[in-house]
């Protein structure tokens, strides 16, 4: 077994680098590591089944790494370093560097979720709408000026500019259309820097689906008001509609920009996500176990013509 430490030093503000990451390693008693920067084109290729890798970065880091880990079979240890920190927060992992490093050294492990939007990988969220602002439109300078808000920094700038986006989303049997705010596609509960879904797992080998319809700003508030203070997602209302399936299809009438993770996917008219139900394993503790799901679950069939097993139709 080896252990690796990936570092991306452009991550966040910058002061969670190699020297930071070393001296609270070192100080648990791991120092065999192999450090390379997330930008190497080799250290992929030189990862192995059963080898550790820890990678110091934000949710896009993670998300190269993860991708890595699923393919080689070795274990994801996330040392937070970003803007926003999702998955993080997703694996409850301490904010304290010290105390992370204590459990990361104690080898504790977990299996976790991952999910596939058009062939891409993603831990957290992907959006399509006002959803993808924050990501593609959040300069650098205002990311390390106000860290995770200046997600929502850039929100409120643009939310008066958009249109809405016209959508058919189906999902477990379930079919719903109309002109949409934002969709959601979680494989976790916490997205744009520590926002999150309500009843969303990262364990529970489902998706949830949100998707916020095009209303006045106080319907809006209203709706979102609700959510929040209730602390449930609403299953069918007027203007938040929320799924629980292991994928989904959404097929737009004009293509728009798909992010996953904070990273630009580019434009298209049809998605599709799936997710399998832990594939990648974590350093962390064990998670509370999920609620028995009330929802009638949808079956899918295995296809060889799915680079990752499932059919791209699905079942629609």
């Amino acid at each position: 077994m080896r252990d690796w430490l990936i570092i991306n030093g452009n991550a966040g503000d910058g002061k969670r680098g190699e020297s930071f990451w070393k001296a609270h390693l070192n100080a648990t008693g791991i120092s065999d590591f192999t450090t390379r920067d997330l930008t190497d084109a080799s250290w992929d290729r030189e990862v192995r089944e059963g080898d550790r890798v820890l990678v110091a970065g934000g949710d896009g880091s993670v998300n190269r790494v993860a991708s890595v880990c699923v393919e080689r079979k070795a274990t994801l240890a996330v040392l937070p370093s970003g803007t926003a920190n999702d998955f993080s927060r997703n694996l409850g992992l301490p904010e304290d560097p010290a105390e992370l490093c204590r459990l990361i050294a104690s080898g504790q492990t977990t299996d976790v979720d991952v999910a596939w939007v058009n062939d891409n990988l993603f831990l957290n969220v992907a959006h399509i709408g006002l959803g993808t602002l924050p990501a593609r439109e959040a300069s650098q300078g205002q990311k390390r000026r106000w860290g995770r808000f200046s997600y929502l920094f850039t929100l409120a700038q643009q939310a008066g500019l958009q249109k809405g986006i016209h959508a058919r989303i189906e999902c477990n049997e379930q079919v719903t259309e109309g002109r949409w705010l934002t969709i959601a596609i979680a494989s976790g509960a916490y997205f744009g820097g520590g926002h999150d879904i309500a009843e969303a797992r990262i364990d529970d080998g489902h998706l949830d689906i949100v998707a916020v319809r095009q209303r006045f700003w106080l319907t809006l508030l209203i709706a979102y008001l609700r959510t929040r203070l209730l602390r449930r997602a609403p299953r069918r209302h007027d203007t938040v509609v929320h799924f629980k399936a292991p994928q989904c299809r959404i097929q737009l009438r004009h293509e728009h920009t798909l992010t996953a993770d904070g990273e630009d996917m580019g434009r298209m008219a049809d998605v599709f996500a799936f997710t399998r139900h832990g594939v990648l394993k974590v350093l962390c503790e064990q998670l509370t176990p999920p609620q028995p799901l009330m929802l009638r679950e949808q079956r899918f069939t295995p296809s060889d013509t799915h680079p990752m097993g499932w059919s791209s139709s699905g079942p629609f």
